[in-house]
């Protein structure tokens, strides 16, 4: 991947940041998103930087603005002279009930799961198209399979894995577009799951663990760097919980 610019929404933490190590490691140039996390960004484009010279850098943006997406990729694209690939990892995640589900919980979760995977790869289609590039969004493996408690962003991760396969329609033939749909790897920070609703979802996997960010990272950049002839689909990395949940 070396010569390539790809940029990574979420990247200053958790599975974000791991998918940038590892498409970094691969030789790729990355942008940095974040929202809040300026810290852990600077941080994580030292490092990477530490490594190899001029070839990280990070970007603020609030994905909910639909005006600061162009600006991101034009950010991108000014910074490093070209932009190959786009991960779509930034997502919110919280329970909504039915019955407590209001307007500022469907900007949130439809926003950062749906709404700014689509204008964000709109902005982005002109350069991905002229280097022949990826889109590659990260989904839920319930998308598919629900979760109770969490209809609307169980909705919105459906619509995102939807898009995925438009898009591919759409981008096609020059621009691959895919997604890796994540089973238990990283509990929320909220601590939302407590350890016997922990225990429970690690049982229902077929490899009897939780995975890890690597798993993700490592599809992720399969997905970008290796599969050639790959476009409309969509990898579980659940530990096998999609086949019988």
């Amino acid at each position: 991947m070396n010569g390539k610019t790809i940029l990574i929404t979420g990247a200053a933490k958790r599975l974000g940041a791991a998918i940038a190590r590892e498409l970094h490691a691969a030789g790729a140039s990355v942008m940095v998103h974040y929202r809040q996390a300026s810290a852990a960004a600077a941080a994580l484009v030292a490092e990477l930087n530490a490594d190899r010279p001029s070839s990280a850098a990070c970007q603020q943006a609030d994905l909910l603005d639909l005006a600061s997406l162009p600006l991101l990729v034009g950010s991108t694209v000014e910074h490093f002279g070209r932009l190959d690939g786009l991960v779509n990892n930034a997502s919110s995640f919280f329970p909504t009930p039915l019955g407590s589900i209001d307007s500022l919980a469907w900007d949130d979760l439809i926003g950062s799961n749906l709404k700014a995977p689509l204008f964000l790869t709109q902005a982005a289609a002109p350069h991905l198209i002229e280097a022949g590039g990826v889109v590659v969004n990260i989904t839920d493996i319930h998308a598919e399979r629900p979760l109770a408690g969490y209809p609307l962003y169980c909705a919105a991760k459906a619509g995102l894995l939807g898009l995925t396969r438009a898009l591919a329609v759409e981008l096609a033939p020059r621009v691959r577009v895919n997604a890796v749909a994540p089973g238990p790897i990283m509990w929320p920070d909220s601590g939302v799951f407590g350890r016997a609703e922990k225990a429970r979802i690690v049982a229902h996997t077929l490899l009897q663990r939780a995975g890890n960010p690597l798993d993700i990272a490592r599809a992720a950049r399969y997905l970008v760097a290796d599969a050639a002839y790959v476009t409309g689909q969509v990898i579980n990395v659940d530990g096998g919980r999609s086949a019988h949940l």
